[in-house]
């Protein structure tokens, strides 16, 4: 199997980390909006939103069927696709959990940042695989100017 590849602007790295320090130590979430090509995604936007999380908001993150609505309708304006989410991991590996394994949905990127003692550490993305029992991680490409 080819490892799925994933491009992003250095400063859409910066606004995700950026994101995961000012909301520590609970997590973060957002949108990634952007273009696929054969086995390579190049994100074009990321859209931080709040954790609609009413608890547990250290461990866990919830993004509301709204906003899913809106953000698909975001796709559709700028001419795109929703092609993943991104989320932090305070002070836990950028690994998915459990939980994120059984929440989350095929075809879709998942960026993970770990945040420790509120700063960026790791940054790792995935794809959930077709058995829907494991991840596929992508290759984490940053570029300092627009991706491929």
């Amino acid at each position: 199997m080819i490892r799925p590849i994933m491009h992003l602007h250095s400063r859409q790295l910066e606004d995700i980390q950026f994101h995961g320090q000012q909301t520590y130590p609970e997590e973060c979430c957002g949108f990634l909006f952007g273009t696929e090509i054969n086995n390579e995604r190049v994100i074009h936007e990321v859209i931080p939103i709040d954790n609609s999380r009413q608890d547990n908001k250290e461990r866990r993150f919830l993004i509301t069927p709204e906003d899913f609505i809106e953000a698909e309708r975001r796709a559709e304006n700028l001419n795109l696709s929703l092609i993943g989410f991104y989320h932090s991991h305070p002070d836990h590996p950028a690994i998915p959990s459990e939980f994120d394994r059984e929440h989350a949905l095929p075809f879709y990127s998942y960026i993970i940042i770990s945040v420790r003692n509120k700063k960026p550490a790791e940054i790792r993305s995935y794809q959930l695989a077709d058995d829907r029992e494991s991840y596929i991680e992508e290759k984490l490409i940053t570029h300092q100017r627009v991706a491929v």
